[in-house]
């Protein structure tokens, strides 16, 4: 193959290895979004479809890297954890982050009108990223702890913050003092004395965040498993989450998911199943795909 005489450019460029036998992390964060929701108009303190969003742009991605075994996200950023041994791009961080990135970024701007159908994209949102490697498993549990404790000091301080603001008529400079050096208890009184608002009862996305894992879910009327990503509202700072999920840490295949009768499956589900209708008892009905 001819080579022209700039070819030795090419020499210049690293591609910078990520070491192996490590759990990869590619978290990704929104860039003023701050500023971003407020020329959209989210509601405060969390916009159920924002947050919808965000969960539809991560599943995008998930579904495209099969080496994702977990993805956490919350507010305007998310978490996606790579398998020990992947070796996709040849395990080439930049390649990892860009594409992930970008896949990201890409989906949410093309799915907005889904989740804003009343609210017009104003200008392109940005992410960045950035990778990290954890070598044991405790290692990625604990980031992933730190990633939902994060989730729950803020929602707590931002239900607050809003209550005191929309409901309790401050300023935001005087919320702001308001709650200066307070506790976890001071605030949760403030909301239940003040507002008549039980922590507790808020939404466990909220709370939470959100989890996506790789599961098998049946219908109840065709009997037949299907493997999709399932969103979870669960505290995984405790051993239960990981007891109940082994698969993720043993690297194994998707386990199946008793999802509850009473509950109704997730729209992110409902759209991998390819739902055609439900009945009252919400029974899935699914429409086969063709090859």
């Amino acid at each position: 193959m001819a080579q022209s005489k700039f070819e030795y450019v090419r020499k210049f460029e690293t591609e910078e290895k990520l070491l192996p036998n490590c759990w990869i992390v590619v978290r990704i964060d929104g860039r003023a979004f701050h500023q971003f929701s407020t020329k959209h108009n989210f509601k405060k303190p969390n916009d159920e479809s924002a947050l919808a969003l965000m969960n539809k742009a991560a599943s995008v991605v998930m579904n495209e890297f099969k080496d994702i075994v977990l993805a956490y996200g919350q507010s305007d950023e998310y978490s996606f954890v790579l398998r020990k041994d992947t070796a996709l791009y040849n395990r080439r961080g930049p390649k990892i982050m860009t594409y992930l990135s970008s896949l990201f970024t890409s989906s949410y701007v093309y799915h907005w009108n889904q989740f804003f159908k009343e609210t017009k994209l104003k200008y392109p949102p940005a992410f960045d990223a950035r990778v990290v490697l954890y070598p044991s498993d405790q290692n990625l549990r604990d980031y992933l702890s730190w990633r939902q404790a994060d989730c729950h000091i803020n929602n707590l301080y931002n239900t607050t913050f809003w209550a005191l603001v929309l409901k309790g008529g401050l300023t935001n400079n005087e919320a702001e003092k308001r709650l200066c050096g307070t506790l976890s208890s001071d605030k949760n009184e403030i909301l239940f004395s003040e507002f008549n608002t039980n922590y507790n009862n808020e939404p466990e996305m909220f709370k939470k965040g959100t989890i996506l894992i790789r599961k098998r879910i049946k219908s109840p009327k065709h009997g037949k498993a299907r493997l999709v990503i399932l969103p979870l509202h669960e505290d995984l700072i405790q051993d239960k989450f990981w007891e109940k999920n082994s698969e993720i840490l043993a690297i194994k295949t998707a386990q199946l998911y008793e999802w509850p009768e009473e509950s109704p499956l997730p729209s992110l589900v409902l759209s991998q199943l390819h739902i055609g209708e439900f009945d009252r008892d919400k029974e899935i009905v699914i429409i086969e795909e063709t090859d």
